[in-house]
């Protein structure tokens, strides 16, 4: 299957969801793995501090990702609707255009990090306690900032391009370091948080290496030429244009997690912010799951857009928020009904666990429903509705997440906190399905129309 593009366009949609999904969550879980082993070593080589610090972290690596996904989600469309159309010529520039655009993005961001890096962890709610573990993560982790954007964004369009195993087995071997290196610099070489930004970084090398490899060979699908990696305002509209709803997401969580960090460490501590970084590190694991589900989708559902096949991309999006719906399903009764269980993979400190368990416990109860609203915004954003990709992006995170993190912890102190995570799942759900049946009725009418 690997390069066979037609296949887009004749095979059965649920084995060509199947064929794309599985490499891209296996992908997004071993990019997962790079926090979970992270936290993991972190939280039980170094203590509850640490973790704390690692979650003030977590703004700031949101940035980066944003930046990065503005790019790289941007171009893996892009390059799936050129594909479609039978514009090799577009896709190609657009390969080349997404590198430099990454490199150009990557100084800035890091250079203004670099400068104001204490400045930031403070204004995004680090305490005395955990910023100096904060600061040391951010310190080392700086350097591979630039080889993470490159590595996630060009994998995206490796899989989009006809790729699917070949971008999960390149993430595979970034992990498999990280596996290796983490352990060893933590407890071995005793060099705490800062190892762990060490193992991320070196790992993060090998994976990129191998991406840029691929791009490198002339025999594949895309590869990179001299011309195209001259800016073509056009093309890097449109990546950009398409991009901006998956970066804004991430974007939304920075903000959304400066505002819990400051709204935990007033009502619960450091303890309350450390417990905060397990939920986090948890159901991003999940989401994880169906964000995979959904680069799988993409390539369908833009190639399928661009060649005018509406029936078989309405059939990839029903397939993709069924599964998306189970997993997460699955994932929150596991979290609802052992809480505790999870917080000692991450910690052995008594307070800690119960202070999890808590939050897991309100947190989880309604999401079930997020699956649906991450393959919904990830559907717009595969045809080219910017628009409505953006606001939909913005429903859950903006829109009603953050009034409620500002009126609920007035009424209910830190339960407010944890109670403003289902609500707004369950008020964004319901936009996300009206939408979504407005799309498809529109869809419906250019048929008859045809």
């Amino acid at each position: 299957m690997q390069g066979n593009l037609n296949v887009l366009a004749t095979g059965k949609i649920g084995r060509l969801l199947w064929d794309y999904s599985v490499p891209a969550v296996v992908g997004m879980l071993v990019m997962s793995l790079y926090n979970v082993i992270d936290r993991i070593f972190i939280g039980q080589g170094v203590g509850t501090e640490a973790i704390a610090g690692l979650a003030i972290t977590f703004p700031v690596m949101n940035v980066s990702a944003a930046l990065g996904v503005l790019i790289g989600a941007g171009a893996s469309a892009r390059v799936s609707i050129m594909l479609g159309a039978k514009n090799h010529e577009g896709a190609e520039f657009t390969l080349g255009n997404s590198l430099t655009l990454i490199v150009i993005n990557a100084c800035v961001y890091l250079t203004v990090f670099r400068v104001f890096l204490d400045d930031i962890l403070v204004a995004f709610g680090a305490s005395p306690t955990s910023l100096p573990y904060a600061h040391d993560f951010m310190a080392y982790i700086l350097p591979g900032m630039l080889i993470m954007n490159i590595g996630f964004s060009l994998n995206n369009v490796m899989r989009a391009s006809g790729y699917p195993v070949k971008a999960m087995v390149t993430m595979f071997i970034g992990a498999g370091c990280n596996l290796v290196l983490d352990p060893l610099f933590i407890f071995v070489f005793d060099w705490g948080i800062k190892g762990a930004a060490l193992a991320t970084d070196i790992s993060m090398s090998v994976f990129a290496a191998f991406v840029l490899v691929h791009f490198c060979r002339k025999r594949h699908t895309l590869h990179f030429t001299r011309r195209s990696f001259r800016l073509h305002w056009p093309i890097v509209a449109g990546i950009i244009g398409i991009g901006a709803a998956p970066a804004l997401v991430n974007l939304a969580s920075c903000f959304i997690n400066v505002i819990i960090n400051h709204s935990l460490y007033e009502y619960g501590g450091d303890n309350a912010v450390a417990a905060a970084g397990i939920f986090v590190t948890f159901t991003s694991l999940l989401c994880m799951v169906v964000v995979g589900m959904c680069q799988g989708m993409q390539p369908i559902v833009g190639y399928n857009y661009g060649a005018g096949n509406p029936g078989r991309l309405k059939r990839a999006y029903k397939l993709t928020v069924l599964w998306g719906t189970c997993v997460v399903s699955a994932g929150a009764v596991v979290g609802l009904l052992f809480p505790s269980a999870i917080a000692r993979a991450f910690t052995a400190d008594a307070d800690l666990i119960a202070s999890t368990d808590h939050a897991l416990t309100i947190a989880l109860s309604c999401f079930w429903v997020v699956g649906f609203q991450i393959v919904s915004t990830t559907f717009f954003q595969s045809i080219g509705q910017v628009g409505k990709s953006i606001f939909l992006s913005l429903t859950r995170q903006v829109l009603f997440l953050i009034p409620l993190l500002l009126i609920l912890p007035g009424m209910y102190q830190l339960d407010g906190v944890w109670m403003s995570f289902p609500i707004s799942d369950l008020i964004a759900t319901v936009i996300s399905a009206v939408m979504i049946m407005m799309q498809f009725r529109s869809i419906d009418r250019r048929l008859r129309v045809a």
